[in-house]
């Protein structure tokens, strides 16, 4: 026995069929308007899924890239401060090399004296740089200044022996901070540590001794000690620039994985908008197509001849 096929029936068939056509429509249409492949995790799971881990991973190196930006930033005001003292002890040692020849009055070892006494608080004011609001030379301490310059002469070290460091990739940290205490030291401390403060303390204090003894001092230990605390200066120096190298060379390599991942992520969501305007185009040439057809193809119902 067949079945008669009514228009009710075609109806249905030609609506539904043109619901789809809508749908796809509608879809191609919001890939238009986001630029995205995937507009919602039912339209791929797995490209869901995948875009997620790919964000993730991204977000992880743009921070990584953060913490190497900051930790540059603070090795270069640690460098240019560390330059500025070294800058300061040159001319301590000038000074000292030339006060203490046997043709140099009191009246210029005084005045050396005087002059080196500046440079002490120039040094101390170097070592109290500061990057973003926290100095640079306290250790964790960074809230608090690490020497007092001026009077009364107080040459304690306010900071503490705390590590600085900034995570550059996965298990990666690279310490940022300098211990300044172990060049400078700290007058709260045992006296005579021989660190650079107490070195030239003891320079200006012979000086203005005026006696043979702080002559040959001035000749003998003090310019020694003066070298020693130059040489330990300039293997900070060079450990720091050192670093800043290495955080160079982590920076680039994150460059590079900052781009095959952008890549990657643009790969799984980005739509092709060139393959999308063709497919709308497309679309919605079938979508009138079918309107037409389906105006055609539904027959008149007896209702239309009573007309």
């Amino acid at each position: 026995m067949s079945g008669r096929i009514t228009n009710m029936m075609i109806s249905r068939s030609v609506l539904s069929d043109l619901n789809d056509i809508s749908t796809k429509l509608s879809k191609t249409q919001q890939k238009m308007s986001s630029g995205k492949e995937i507009t919602r995790p039912s339209d791929d799971p797995y490209g869901t899924s995948r875009a997620l881990t790919l964000s993730s991973d991204l977000s992880g190196v743009q921070q990584y890239q953060r913490n190497i930006g900051e930790a540059t930033a603070w090795q270069n005001i640690t460098d240019a401060a560390l330059s500025k003292i070294n800058d300061a002890v040159q001319r301590a040692r000038e000074l000292t090399i030339q006060a203490s020849t046997d043709s140099a009055g009191q009246s210029a070892r005084d005045a050396a004296a005087q002059e080196i006494d500046q440079l002490i608080d120039t040094i101390k004011g170097e070592a109290n740089a500061s990057y973003g609001g926290a100095y640079v030379f306290s250790g964790t301490a960074t809230n608090a200044k690490p020497y007092s310059t001026g009077t009364p002469v107080n040459d304690a070290y306010a900071g503490d022996a705390g590590t600085v460091a900034r995570e550059i990739g996965p298990n990666v940290s690279v310490t940022v901070n300098v211990n300044i205490q172990n060049i400078l030291g700290n007058g709260s401390g045992p006296p005579g540590d021989g660190k650079l403060l107490d070195t030239l303390r003891t320079i200006t204090t012979n000086l203005r001794g005026g006696t043979v003894a702080d002559g040959n001092a001035l000749r003998g230990a003090d310019l020694q000690n003066l070298d020693t605390n130059l040489d330990s200066l300039t293997q900070t120096r060079a450990t720091v620039g050192a670093t800043t190298n290495r955080l160079e060379a982590a920076d680039s390599r994150l460059q590079q994985v900052e781009e095959s991942t952008t890549q990657l992520l643009s790969n799984v969501q980005d739509a092709d908008m060139a393959k999308t305007l063709i497919d709308y185009s497309m679309q919605q040439n079938v979508y009138q197509a079918s309107l037409h057809a389906g105006a055609n193809i539904i027959q008149q119902s007896l209702l239309d001849f009573l007309r």
